[in-house]
């Protein structure tokens, strides 16, 4: 057996594993308008996010407004 036969199913595997974060990210982009997820992993993250709460005008963190909304 030589070296370069497992080639083709490493290959397959690889995509295998790649497809499922692929689709996942695509899949939340889609459902939060364009944007990807937010995760939070430390404070000053929420209170980011919370500020974008309130800056967007409509609740909700992943709709972007300019400027002309903060107050």
């Amino acid at each position: 057996m030589w070296w370069h036969e497992i080639l083709p199913g490493l290959a397959i595997m690889t995509v295998c594993l790649y497809i499922p974060g692929i689709a996942t990210a695509q899949i939340q982009k889609f459902t939060n308008g364009g944007k990807e997820k937010r995760v939070v992993r430390a404070a000053y993250q929420w209170y980011l996010m919370e500020r974008d709460k309130k800056v967007s005008g409509c609740n909700k963190h992943y709709v972007s407004k300019g400027l002309e909304n903060i107050k």
